[in-house]
């Protein structure tokens, strides 16, 4: 059986196709042997061309923790051509790395591969595995090194253009330059961190248990020390008490009784970002598990086998230890260290941004998280300019009523003022002016430069430094992808407040962190939690409400799943304890 269609388009001039469009002619035949051919006749006009869409800019994100990771999955890649750089293929939910040291949850349940996020943005955005380790502001360009590969060189190193540069790498554990740390101590910032932590624990104590070592070396040997009296430090220590008591000391019941945590820190008293009431909670609770917290220590040494610190009091104590975790803080990372001397921060501890993230005294680049500090905008570096905008009829006095109509754009573009309002509990602008003036009639009240100066003068004493948490990071990244969506639009229609020096408006309103609560977990399935609103909770329920919130956090639901039924499975079976 045999078929035929022919298909002829355009063949007269009346056929009311466009002048320049092809004539096409397609003829398709088919056999009972199933043979198809096809064939096309083209016309002599020429093809109409495609218009050719500009060019798109060059996004290069540093980093695949919580500050790029949300920006990526936040932006539009339609608008830009996407390019990201990280030493480590994946995001890691960090808060969970303490429960990943004890076995209550296993690694590869907080770590999303990067490329999967990548893949279900869809778009063409590229990933390389590699490091930075130079900044070049002037050409817009930053050098990497590949630890997975070699170039024709034999160093793996290469170079990449940028349009726009987001450096969110985070940051390193800072050391104070203490001597040993780096040689004797575990750090507690990456998922490897937490693995050689979980693997050194249970060395520990399968030293103790060797035959021929006496009770010193074996009290040696248990005993755990944690360095920093911080979240991070904390958690960890309640969590590795919960190992001991309610696994390990059925598995090793001869030496159980030997073991011994000690909490260092600095200040005098743990957790004092948190409420006093969490604090001393914490302080009481870690007294009853017997976890030994010292506070008013300064570690100075760490050796081999012993750490030394120091107190007013006693002076210098040395302490035999079989295992220490250092937690105190955060430093530089060595390449962001030299791009703050090239741009003049050489004496700051992290890279200085403006209220929009970006690099201060650097066009094009941008930086997030950790490795970043705002710098916030002061009132009375700006007063002069802020009288000048507000007196619009140039009569060299302000009234209430001239400050109210700008009252917006200064709450926005010097959030302290509000801030400073609040905390005097104080109405409006209109009761500011009167505790400086002393006038009873507010609508009639008028202000000179100096009056409006003293107005104002302890505003700036609201001005706050945000937390390095991955809260922060997060909510940045999710800002800044924002930013990047609407830049085209926020050219013609900016949404930003007034430009005290300058005309019109800034194109988009500062980032603003909206604090949501934080937690600290203190073992024994007991938490606290630190809510908006001086709201705090501490106990068995708070800690059911952390499952929630971290199990939500999750960045995916394969992620959400695994971490989920590892709590489950520790529920059941009790934590994992091979030595893997």
């Amino acid at each position: 059986m045999r078929w035929a269609a022919f298909l002829w388009e355009g063949a007269s001039r009346g056929s009311g196709r466009r002048p320049g469009v092809s004539n096409l002619l397609l003829v398709v035949a088919a056999a009972s042997s199933g043979g198809l051919v096809a064939y096309a006749d083209s016309g002599s006009d020429a093809a109409v061309e495609k218009p050719q869409l500009p060019p798109r800019k060059k996004v290069v994100v540093l980093g695949t923790g919580w500050g790029g990771t949300t920006f990526l999955r936040n932006l539009d890649s339609r608008f830009y051509d996407v390019q990201v750089i990280s030493p480590r293929n994946y995001f890691a939910f960090t808060p969970l790395l303490p429960s990943v040291t004890s076995g209550t949850v296993e690694p590869r349940s907080i770590v999303e591969p990067i490329r999967r996020i990548l893949e279900k943005k869809g778009g063409e955005i590229k990933f390389w595995e590699a490091e930075c380790f130079k900044v070049d502001p002037q050409s817009k360009k930053i050098h990497c090194r590949s630890n997975v590969g070699t170039n024709l060189e034999g160093n793996g190193e290469f170079s990449v253009d940028y349009d726009y540069l987001v450096i969110a790498v985070g940051a390193r554990t800072n050391t104070f330059n203490t001597p040993g740390v780096v040689e004797n101590c575990h750090f507690l910032k990456e998922v490897e961190d937490a693995q050689k932590i979980r693997r050194s624990v249970m060395d520990c104590f399968e030293r103790a248990s060797l035959p021929f070592l006496n009770e010193e070396e074996r009290k040696k040997n248990l005993h755990f020390v944690v360095v920093g009296g911080g979240p991070t430090g904390v958690e960890f220590a309640a969590s590795l008490h919960d190992f001991v008591t309610k696994d390990l000391s059925k598995l090793y019941p001869s030496i159980q009784h030997l073991v011994k945590i000690s909490l260092i820190e600095a200040a005098d008293h743990i957790l004092t970002m948190f409420d006093n009431r969490i604090t001393n909670f914490a302080e009481d609770k870690f007294g009853r598990d017997g976890i030994d917290v010292k506070t008013g220590y300064k570690v100075v040494k760490v050796s081999k086998d012993a750490i030394t610190m120091q107190n007013p009091a006693t002076g210098d104590i040395s302490v035999p230890y079989g295992m220490a975790v250092w937690s105190t803080g955060i430093g530089t990372r060595p390449f962001v260290v030299e791009f703050m001397k090239q741009i003049g921060q050489a004496n700051r501890r992290v890279l200085a941004t403006d209220e929009w993230l970006r690099v201060r005294e650097c066009d094009g680049v941008y930086a997030i998280g950790d490795c970043a500090t705002i710098n916030q905008r002061k009132v009375m570096e700006d007063i002069s300019e802020i009288f000048r905008v507000a007196d619009k009829d140039k009569s060299g006095t302000l009234t209430v009523k001239e400050i109210q109509d700008i009252l917006h754009d200064i709450y926005v573009r010097y959030p302290q003022v509000q801030l400073y309002l609040k905390s005097k509990q104080m109405n409006g602008i209109a009761d500011l002016v009167r505790s400086a003036k002393g006038d009873a009639e507010k609508e009639s009240m008028e202000l000179n430069i100096e009056e409006f100066k003293k107005a104002l003068a302890l505003v700036d004493s609201q001005v706050k430094f945000l937390p390095a948490t991955a809260q922060v990071a997060s909510q940045q990244g999710q800002y800044l992808a924002r930013c990047f969506n609407k830049m085209k639009d926020a050219e013609e229609n900016p949404e930003g407040p007034i430009r005290i020096r300058g005309e019109g408006r800034h194109r988009f309103r500062p980032f603003r962190y909206r604090h949501l609560g934080q937690f600290a977990p203190l073992g024994g399935e007991q938490t606290a939690a630190q809510l908006p609103g001086d709201w705090i909770s501490i106990g068995h329920s708070t800690q059911w409400l952390w499952y929630s919130v971290y199990a939500t956090k999750q960045i995916s639901w394969r992620t959400r799943m695994l971490v989920v039924s590892d709590w489950t499975r520790r529920f059941i079976f009790g934590r994992d304890s091979s030595c893997i």
